[in-house]
């Protein structure tokens, strides 16, 4: 039986099943995410054998230290259960899922959830510390797939536990129809990257304008120059990041799609301008509006409550970089659009990304 919020304190814990693991440890994956997860492992005593790759990503190197192994080489050191391995990087690529199915076939296979942004770890102590939050971000769902999302979501969160993270997935396209997105004429994409969404929509419905807001300066040079060869759509493009405030913030310039405000560094060389989306919509009118601005969602919604209120658009909001989006998200959108229906959706990646809160305007 999957679980549901009333059973999520009979789960155990991810990091307490590991301190207690008699097994060896492996990491899959290195980079950032593995970075993380092995700075909460040593604050935690929790000891890792080594790092590997799926077979044909070994190129004789190393990370912190340890030579990274190959799948196969791991393979027969242990026999089937004879170890446990950490996923340590994000996909949503069919080809690669289906490598870690491989994995997980073989070993028990736990996938970590470490913050994007940086922020509280989402252990037993955060969700006890929250309780009444999230369950009240719940109740404020509209229907229970939506409710079954969030259980599933919390429920993985806290044991890492690759099936639940696997179950916690909707049908596809399932965003398109609860918004409608057929019938959306003008729209304002925050966090436009390099116009991927927007492409999208262009193929989706017959779209009129788009306010595009992009702050990396490369992924913005890559939308401008799509925007300009587009025909038949009126697009207006800002690198700009959307925040709750109009001046500047420190920005992590790496140039990939997680660059953003909460990773930035105030060490004056890399900053980028910031405006609300009430400043720089200027009185325009917008039916659609999607938030991915890496961990400032409440910040862009804070300094869109004038739009909000004025357009009553559909909204898409990106809830997975922080550990606390799960409720404060919620919460706030309850005190900014109190005539809407909240819906979760989460398309199938690995770990709990791709996470969104689809809120749609009651008819009057």
């Amino acid at each position: 039986m999957m679980p549901n919020f009333h059973t999520l304190h009979t789960l155990p814990s991810l990091w307490e099943s590991l301190k207690a693991e008699t097994r060896d440890i492996w990491l899959y994956g290195m980079g950032n995410g593995a970075d993380k997860i092995l700075a909460v492992l040593g604050e935690r005593n929790i000891a890792v054998k080594g790092v590997f790759a799926s077979d044909g990503f070994v190129r004789g190197h190393a990370f912190h230290g340890m030579p990274v192994r190959s799948f196969s080489e791991v393979c027969a050191l242990y026999p089937p259960n004879g170890c446990v391995v950490l996923l340590c990087f994000g996909t949503a690529r069919p080809e690669v899922l289906a490598l870690i199915e491989n994995v997980a076939k073989r070993y028990p296979l736990f996938v970590p959830d470490v913050p994007v942004c940086e922020g509280a770890l989402f252990d037993e102590a955060f969700f006890a510390a929250h309780k009444e939050e999230l369950y009240t971000a719940r109740e404020s769902l509209s229907d229970e797939n939506s409710k079954r999302i969030f259980d599933l979501t919390l429920a993985y969160k806290l044991t890492g536990r690759y099936d639940l993270l696997r179950a916690a997935t909707d049908a596809p396209f399932t965003d398109r129809r609860i918004l409608e997105l057929a019938r959306v004429r003008r729209m304002a994409d925050f966090g436009a990257y390099n116009g991927d969404t927007a492409r999208e929509m262009l193929a989706l419905a017959p779209l009129e304008f788009i306010l595009a807001a992009e702050p990396d300066r490369r992924n913005h040079r890559k939308l401008s120059e799509w925007a300009a060869g587009v025909t038949g759509c009126r697009i207006v493009c800002h690198r700009t990041a959307i925040f709750d405030a109009v001046g500047e913030a420190a920005f992590d310039a790496s140039g990939n799609r997680n660059a953003g405000l909460c990773t930035g560094r105030a060490d004056g060389e890399n900053t980028v301008a910031t405006a609300t989306a009430d400043a720089l919509l200027a009185g325009e009118h917008v039916d659609y509006i999607k938030y991915d601005v890496e961990g400032a969602e409440a910040a862009a919604l804070r300094g869109s409550a004038e739009t909000i209120k004025r357009c009553r658009p559909r909204l898409k909001v990106a809830c997975y970089h922080r550990s606390e989006d799960l409720f404060t998200l919620p919460l706030l959108l309850r005190e900014l659009a109190p005539a809407y229906r909240f819906y979760l959706t989460r398309k199938d990646s690995l770990p709990a990304w791709d996470l969104d809160l689809l809120c749609v305007p009651i008819s009057e």
